[in-house]
């Protein structure tokens, strides 16, 4: 294929996805918060630790907060590190993927125009070699040209500071806002491969176990971004020196 050039750089910084999940059988119920940033890696919150916070190094992080419906809606937060570098922790890498949506083996992205990436590292639990489930992220950046990919956009803009290398637990600052409650999407599992019902750019769709070519289970979080950026005849954006991972990783 020929070269395509995409320049996302307006889409750095973390954006914010929520959904939930239920287990009825078992009275339980499953919040996510998921955070991406795929520039750099992301910051911890101010006072947070490894028991509240993905590991160094993480692109895509997904916090979920696991509440006992049976027991007086008790709660427990956990970090799930979806994908991201690794290296001096668990020798695991970010591999990032990538192809135009015109290239696809699947006839549903035949007409899409734009690209999908697939960014790796991720594992939980992430020490578990033997028993942990390898995580990834798949998002599709599909071209919308009345979109900048930024409408609905919810930016993490808590008060942030650089991780440690080694954390220590500490409490977590949770947000019960009632506005976020009510983008928690409510996913069901007939509903696989299915976005969200959403008129934000950046969208939620599906967090599963999938099948490798291997056969090997792996999680995966998917997700859809409209954007202007995501068309091949987008002009190019004065960029140069600042495009950074963006610049070999978005050429092809």
């Amino acid at each position: 294929m020929g070269k395509v050039h995409f320049n996302l750089d307006k889409l750095g910084g973390p954006h914010v996805v929520h959904w939930q999940e239920e287990d009825s059988m078992h009275d339980m119920l499953y919040k996510y918060n998921a955070t991406l940033d795929l520039c750099n890696s992301l910051k911890w919150h101010k006072g947070g630790s490894l028991a509240t916070e993905c590991h160094y190094g993480s692109r895509v992080c997904a916090i979920r907060e696991t509440i006992d419906e049976a027991s007086d809606n008790s709660s427990m937060i956990t970090p799930i590190e979806i994908a991201g570098t690794y290296q001096t922790q668990a020798g695991r890498s970010m591999e990032p993927k990538f192809e135009l949506l015109r290239n696809s083996k699947s006839n549903s992205d035949a007409a899409k125009e734009g690209l999908r990436i697939e960014l790796h590292g991720g594992r939980y639990p992430f020490d578990d070699k033997k028993n942990g489930v390898d995580q990834q992220a798949i998002i599709e950046f599909v071209c919308d040209k009345d979109r900048t990919g930024l409408e609905g956009d919810e930016k993490d803009d808590g008060e942030v500071v650089e991780p440690p290398k080694e954390g220590d637990k500490e409490d977590d600052n949770k947000n019960g806002d009632e506005k976020k409650e009510e983008r928690l999407r409510r996913r069901d599992t007939n509903e696989k491969g299915k976005c969200e019902d959403s008129d934000r750019s950046l969208r939620f769709c599906g967090y599963q176990d999938e099948k490798t070519d291997k056969d090997k289970t792996i999680r995966t979080l998917r997700l859809e971004w409209r954007t202007q950026y995501a068309c091949e005849d987008a002009p190019v954006q004065d960029g140069g020196s600042h495009w950074g991972f963006f610049g070999w990783f978005f050429i092809m």
